[in-house]
């Protein structure tokens, strides 16, 4: 897909999404055998259930149906969520994982594994999980360090209200 069919396609459908009071966070057309598959990525502050999903699915396919974007050929539409372990790029993909637990890459070189506490504009605040039995202690990560960041899934994490009783 070119750079101009990608720009042309979140023009379109941009929009819509932001209609539906989502945000538009990923488009990839991926080839898969013969037909072109359009996957659509999109997310709120509150999150988007399934009712959110299929009603901008629905004012996708049928703005995609109107147009020529997508072309002649065969295409299916796939539109989801980031899910569980997704990559964090924007500030708001940040301000969403607040209380989560993240996986930092580090510009400098390294890992850390912490929960973010806080957000603003220069970075985050951060609780980093003690080891064999120490305390949590804080840590402040500036945007410019960080390389790459992923919510990580947390099974046995327990509910702030299990903890306070």
């Amino acid at each position: 897909m070119s750079t101009t069919q990608s720009e042309r396609l979140r023009e379109l459908l941009e929009p819509l999404v932001s209609s539906q009071g989502l945000d538009l966070e990923e488009i990839a057309v991926d080839s898969v055998g013969r037909k072109r598959v359009l996957r659509v990525v999109v997310d709120s502050d509150t999150g988007a259930d399934l009712d959110k999903v299929a009603d901008v699915s629905r004012a996708l396919s049928a703005k995609l149906d109107e147009t020529d974007a997508m072309g002649e050929g065969e295409y299916t539409l796939e539109v989801g969520t980031p899910g569980a372990e997704r990559l964090l790029k924007e500030h708001r993909h940040y301000v969403r994982a607040v209380d989560r637990l993240v996986k930092f890459q580090l510009a400098e070189g390294g890992e850390l594994v912490a929960r973010i506490m806080k957000v603003d504009d220069e970075g985050l605040d951060l609780e980093v999980p003690g080891v064999k039995g120490r305390k949590a202690t804080s840590r402040r990560l500036g945007f410019p360090e960080i390389d790459k960041a992923r919510v990580q899934v947390e099974f046995s994490r327990k509910d702030k209200k299990e903890e306070e009783a």
